[in-house]
Formats: C-alpha cells, sequence, structure tokens
C-alpha cells in the first residue's frame, strides 16, 4: 500500500499526529536492531500498546500503521545494513538505543516438566456442544506443538457426558476432528468419544464403592452444602459397601431419578479448600428427557460421570502424561489427584495458563453462540461475526497465524488482554507475499480522460514478486472508475498510472511520470466487472456493491486490495474483508 493506510473503506475516525507516527516508526527500527532486522509485528504493537496505553482504543488504525513501519524498518535492514537503523536512531531517538540492550530471546514453549521423548501423551478434550472456536484453538495449538516437539502423541477427546447442560451437537463430531486437522496440520493421533466408554467409568465408579473410598449420598444438595461448610460428615458416608452397591443399583435402575442421589468420592472434609470436600463424581440425568444424540447411546445410561471423574479415568487409561489447561481448573486438579491418591496412580504433570481476552469479541462462548445460531441471529458457525475457527477460515485467517499467535503467547498464568490486530499482524505476515493485488473501487464514479492517453497500462500483480505477472488495465475509450470519495480531491495521482487533475467527472492527464508528492489513489479501466464486497463491522455485516478489475484468481484465494486491505474471494467477484 502507498503512504498509510486508510481505514476500512471510509476515512479514519482517529488520525494519528506526527509525533505519534514518528514513535511507532522508532520502536519498529529499535525492533529490527534488537532482531538483526527482522522486527515482528506482534511484537512491535505489544510495545507500542505498552508505552502509548491512549493508543489501545485505536488498535484498528494503528495495527496497519505499525505492520508498515515494520515492514520498512526490515527493508533498510536488508538494503542498507542494521548500522543504518542505527544512525537513524541515534540522530531521531537516542534514548531507545540506550534504553534497551538486546535479550536473548526466547523461542518457543516452556519445556514441559519431566518429559521423555518418544513418550510424551497430550489431551485436547473439547466439549462437543459446537465446533471449535478461537479460545480452542489455544489448546490444539499448545498441545499439538509440544506432543510434536517431544516426538509424542495427541488424544482428541469428546468430553460428552453431560447432556442436560450442555448438550453435544452431532455436527461438532464431524467438524471437529476435520477443524483441528486443518489448525493443526495433522491428525490427533487417537480420537476418544468419552459417551462411548461408559463401560469404563462404571468400573471404576463401582471399584470405588467396593473399596471404600467411594460412596452413594442421598442428601440434598442443600443439605450437603451445609455439611461441607460445617466440615462434618455426611450420614450417607457411613453405609456399608453392601448398602452402596444396592444403591448404585437403584440409580441404574430407575428407582430413583435426578436428584435423589449422586456418588462421592471420599476426602478429608476438614480440607481447607470446600470445593474438595466429599465431591461428587457421578449423577443421574434424565436420559429421557435429554437423551444422548449419539447413535447407540440414547437413553441407555441414566448415570453419567461428572467431568472431574470422568476426565481423570480417562486421563489414567489413555496414558496421559501432561495436561495443560487453563488455572480456572486448579480445583479440578486437585479433586483428581486425590482420587489417583485413592487409586494409587501417579497424577500428570500439569501447566496452566491464565485468561486471553481479545478486545473486540467480549464474552462469546459456544453455548451462547449456539443458541443466538438456533434463534436466527448468526447464519450459522461460519458466520463472519463469530469467533469460530470456520469463520476465521472463510474470512482468510490461516491456521499457521493462529499457531503463531498462540504460541507467541506462551503458556502463562498471566491474564492478557489483546487487540484483535495482534492475530491480524501475524496473518499478514503469512500471507502478504502471495497475496496478488486487485484493484476494487466502492460507489464507484466514471471519470473520462482527456490528454496522452495509452490504450492499456500494465501493473505488477505482486510488486514484490514479477513472477506473478502483470494485471492490464484497459482504457479503450479513455475513461477510468474511481471511488465517489477520490473523485472529488482535484489534483490526485492514478496508482502505477499517472498524475491528473480531476474537474467534475472528466480528468486531464497531466503527466505520466510523478512529478509532485499528491495523494495516489487506486482505479479500474474499463476491463472491469460489478463486484461485492462483504465487511464485518460493529458486529455488523455491510455490503458494498462496486467494481473491481477482471483477474482470473479462484475461490479461496486470498488478495490484497488495493488501499483498503487483504480479503478472499468466496463467489465469483465477491470478497469478504479479512483485515488491514
Amino acid at each position: 500500500m502507498n503512504g498509510w493506510p486508510l481505514a476500512v473503506l471510509k476515512r479514519m475516525s482517529w488520525t494519528p499526529d506526527e509525533e505519534t507516527l514518528a514513535a511507532i516508526r522508532h520502536l519498529a527500527i529499535q525492533n529490527a536492531i534488537e532482531y538483526e532486522g527482522k522486527a515482528v509485528p506482534g511484537s512491535v504493537i505489544g510495545r507500542v500498546m505498552a508505552t502509548m496505553t491512549e493508543l489501545r482504543q485505536h488498535g484498528n488504525v494503528v495495527s496497519p500503521l505499525i505492520i508498515q513501519a515494520v515492514t520498512e524498518a526490515n527493508s533498510i535492514a536488508a538494503s542498507q545494513g542494521l548500522d543504518a537503523l542505527v544512525e537513524i536512531l541515534q540522530n531521531e531517538a537516542p534514548h531507545l538505543l540506550m534504553k534497551r540492550e538486546k535479550k536473548e530471546r526466547r523461542t518457543g514453549l516452556p519445556e514441559l516438566a519431566n518429559a521423555v521423548k518418544g513418550k510424551v501423551v497430550l489431551r485436547f478434550a473439547p466439549n462437543p456442544n459446537g465446533p471449535l472456536s478461537f479460545g480452542h484453538a489455544r489448546g490444539l495449538v499448545i498441545n499439538s506443538t509440544y506432543a510434536k516437539e517431544w516426538d509424542g502423541e495427541l488424544i482428541l477427546r469428546f468430553d460428552d457426558t453431560d447432556t442436560t447442560v450442555k448438550p453435544p451437537l452431532p455436527i461438532a463430531y464431524q467438524q471437529i476432528p476435520q477443524e483441528a486437522e486443518w489448525l493443526i496440520g495433522f491428525k490427533p493421533h487417537r480420537i476418544v468419544i468419552a459417551s462411548e466408554r461408559m463401560p469404563q467409568y462404571y468400573e471404576y465408579a463401582i471399584k470405588m464403592l467396593n473399596e471404600g473410598f467411594g460412596y452413594v449420598c442421598q442428601c440434598s444438595g442443600e443439605d450437603f452444602k451445609k455439611f461441607r461448610e460445617s466440615k462434618t460428615q455426611c450420614p450417607c458416608r457411613e453405609n456399608s459397601v453392601q448398602m452402596n452397591i444396592e444403591l448404585w443399583e437403584k440409580m441404574n435402575d430407575g428407582t430413583f431419578v435426578p436428584g435423589d442421589a449422586v456418588v462421592r468420592v471420599k476426602t478429608d472434609m476438614e480440607l481447607k479448600n470446600p470445593a474438595l470436600r466429599d465431591w461428587p463424581a457421578l449423577r443421574i440425568q434424565d436420559s429421557v428427557k435429554n437423551p444422548h444424540p449419539r447413535e447407540g447411546i440414547g437413553s441407555k445410561y441414566k448415570v453419567w460421570p461428572l467431568l472431574d471423574f470422568q476426565s481423570a479415568v480417562e486421563d489414567y487409561l489413555q496414558g496421559v502424561t501432561h495436561i495443560i489447561r487453563g488455572k480456572d481448573l486448579m480445583d479440578s486438579t486437585r479433586k483428581q489427584t486425590l482420587l489417583y491418591q485413592h487409586f494409587g496412580w501417579k497424577y500428570p504433570e500439569t501447566m496452566y495458563w491464565g485468561r486471553v481476552k481479545v478486545h473486540e469479541w467480549g464474552g462469546f462462548s459456544t453455548s451462547q453462540m449456539r443458541r443466538d445460531i438456533e434463534a436466527g441471529l448468526f447464519g450459522g458457525w461460519d458466520d463472519p461475526r463469530l469467533p469460530t475457527l470456520s469463520a476465521l477460515k472463510e474470512r482468510g485467517i490461516t491456521a499457521q497465524a493462529l499457531r503463531n499467535f498462540w504460541v507467541e503467547l506462551g503458556v502463562t498464568q498471566k491474564d492478557i488482554s489483546v487487540p484483535l490486530s495482534t492475530l491480524y499482524s501475524h496473518n499478514t505476515k503469512e500471507i502478504d507475499a502471495s497475496a496478488p493485488r486487485v484493484s476494487f473501487v466502492k460507489n464507484p464514479v466514471q471519470i473520462s480522460l482527456s490528454g496522452d492517453c495509452p490504450e492499456s497500462v500494465s501493473i505488477a500483480v505482486h510488486p514484490n514478486d514479477k513472477s506473478m505477472g502483470q494485471r492490464k488495465f484497459e482504457l479503450n475509450d479513455k475513461y477510468v472508475y474511481l471511488s465517489s470519495e477520490d473523485s472529488q480531491q482535484g489534483e490526485v495521482r492514478l496508482k502505477d498510472f499517472c498524475d491528473i487533475n480531476l474537474d467534475g467527472n472528466s480528468a486531464q492527464i497531466t503527466s505520466i511520470e510523478r512529478k509532485d508528492r499528491r495523494s495516489i489513489i487506486h482505479w479500474v479501466g474499463t476491463n472491469c466487472v460489478d463486484a461485492e464486497l462483504i465487511v464485518v463491522e460493529d458486529g455488523k455485516i455491510i455490503s458494498f456493491a462496486g467494481k473491481m478489475e477482471m483477474h482470473n484468481h479462484p475461490i479461496g484465494t486470498m488478495l490484497q486490495l488495493e488501499r483498503i486491505g487483504y480479503g478472499i474471494i468466496v463467489a465469483e467477484n465477491k470478497i469478504v474483508f479479512t483485515h488491514n
């Protein structure tokens, strides 16, 4: 793009001043010096937002400015060497040279504790109440990266034993493995469906009852809460093994209904953490009212394991060596560790991460998205307004960009808040070198040309890759299309063509060579087609009609639209905007 990029199809609502632009440029140069001419947009975005916090609310404008500044800094390093960058900072911002010394850059993820090459087993365990979202990508990326690094295995496990609160969605069983393979680049080594392994969970539930470290509790939830808070034992805890087995059978034969009984794991009722005191492991669900959607499961089972029990048993059976999970699940680790101690098992090594909040998305959840889709508020799981993997893929976000985003954030218990522009910077790095340039003019106005006008103009498909060929703009009838906004500017330059003076719907060609610093605008010639550009803005889908240059790029091609940004072809002459 020429000059500082415009906002999405309209003028910026906020324009940075010269001091801000200079500060962005200097931080990009500093980053390029530190990393030997290979500045990274994501890193610079972090520094800019940390040092100039007032810019955070303008992330959609600042991000493309940073990307351009990084590109220019790396270009100077490549053509003139690092000394040229050092000289710029010495003259314009010497404090950046003095303040920061080059640090050894940590790449990749932290070491896995007690890992053995070839014997690491990790798992990604989504609830299939919907396809995968941006948040799910974190677990997939981190676990798959470790599995690959340690020549280990990655298990995809469907934790689908809750048919009441988070009922499984049948299409998710097919879509999730496909999305996982797209994201991480290989098929998970094993796929486990918890609802199909109920006999194994029953086996260990009965083992608990027989060995006396589990019992069937008939107390109401409110009554047990009082026991838990007072650190006193529930009367059911003293049941004999025989009574517990009899009660277990009543839970399964329909004598008891939901709420009548649960199976609890015996712990210490004086444990400091109340959540750990005799925690529930299995409960009765209304399998008639809420049958499981899996064929052969349906209403077959009345007693279902809760997640902490099911996950703990399955991790043991599958030989999981390392668990990486959110810090909000620390209590799950503590509960499961107590269960493992009862069974005499060794608990897997565990790592935790904090929450990641993306400013622009707020609080989307799979359950809420499913309700909204079923209510008709969204067109489907690939609706471009949603943060699902299918929607991101359809909008042109690459799997590699998502992987780089999550690996860069790493595994830390610190809660992180990041702008969507951070992901976009990773995506730009992946697509820019191969994205053909195409001109799209919204709200087109036909402008007649006068003066020395050639019959056609040839422009490179990609300015940095001549092998991609040329784009031909026909001018047989001596007119072009400009956006209605650009047609009001007066003296402008048609990008890669000529200087013109605009006067209403006509323009005088004054020079083929660029003679001054007038604004550069994009345009299309007579060989253009009607086209549509779809943009998501402020949670709304906006359609822009316009003219687009003729091309032969197939559906699915990522483009860079001149002075607009990146987009992906989703149908003939229809493009979905990706990002600046």
